[in-house]
């Protein structure tokens, strides 16, 4: 059985060496997805000398049947939809608009609570390491990649310290790039490859931030 990482920032560290290409360039911005991102993305983003926000994600769930994902919306006002289950339900424009409008709502909350008053980034023609602390289907990456998509970056990097084989794959071939630190087979789930992976809470992820932030302004300013 392969080595389990401590922590989830061992594993941010550890996935930071498979990114030294990135390192120094002023073009890359890591977004972390919350909450079990941030502790990785706070430390590929140290490692690398990158700028860290987050990239939030609210799926869309279909009136009646939340559970299933009928799209998905993200920062910057992104948003997808799943033709294959839009289309076969019927679900009306209207339905969906007042679905994104609550999830919008909830999603710019939850950028408050972590962000506070620094601005949303401009990712046009950047490039972006997507960060999370692990893909198993990879259903919240995906939505995640195609909603940044439409936010017209350059580049669109997918870091994880640890991914089923299939979904790195997968992921490889809707990013413009995957990296997965381990890809453990059989899988499992993503906590089986963590001896610590109790939930981050969002005080960590403002932390985390904060500092993240805080290192930026510092590397910035000593250029």
């Amino acid at each position: 059985m392969l080595k389990r990482f401590r922590n989830r920032a061992e594993g941010g560290r550890e996935l930071a060496q498979k990114l030294v290409e990135y390192a120094g360039r002023p073009d890359v911005l890591v977004l972390a997805l919350p909450r079990g991102g941030v502790p990785v993305g706070y430390e590929v983003a140290r490692a690398l000398q990158a700028p860290l926000d987050v990239f939030v994600v609210r799926k869309l769930g279909v009136p009646g049947h939340e559970e299933l994902a009928m799209g998905a919306v993200a920062s910057g006002g992104a948003w997808v939809l799943n033709d294959d289950v839009v289309t076969p339900l019927g679900i009306s424009p209207q339905a969906i608009r007042a679905v994104a409008a609550r999830e919008l709502a909830e999603l710019a909350r939850r950028e408050q609570v972590y962000r506070g008053d620094r601005p949303t980034p401009d990712v046009r023609g950047r490039t972006v390491i997507l960060v999370d602390d692990g893909l198993a289907t990879g259903s919240t990456m995906r939505a995640a990649v195609k909603a940044l998509r439409r936010l017209e970056p350059d580049r669109i990097v997918v870091a994880v310290p640890t991914a089923a084989p299939s979904t790195c794959a997968e992921l490889g071939q809707e990013a413009d790039e995957c990296v997965c630190g381990i890809k453990p087979d059989p899988f499992y789930a993503v906590g089986v490859w963590y001896e610590d992976f109790s939930q981050t809470t969002d005080d960590e992820v403002r932390d985390l931030l904060d500092r993240g932030a805080l290192e930026t302004t510092a590397a910035t300013g000593a250029r």
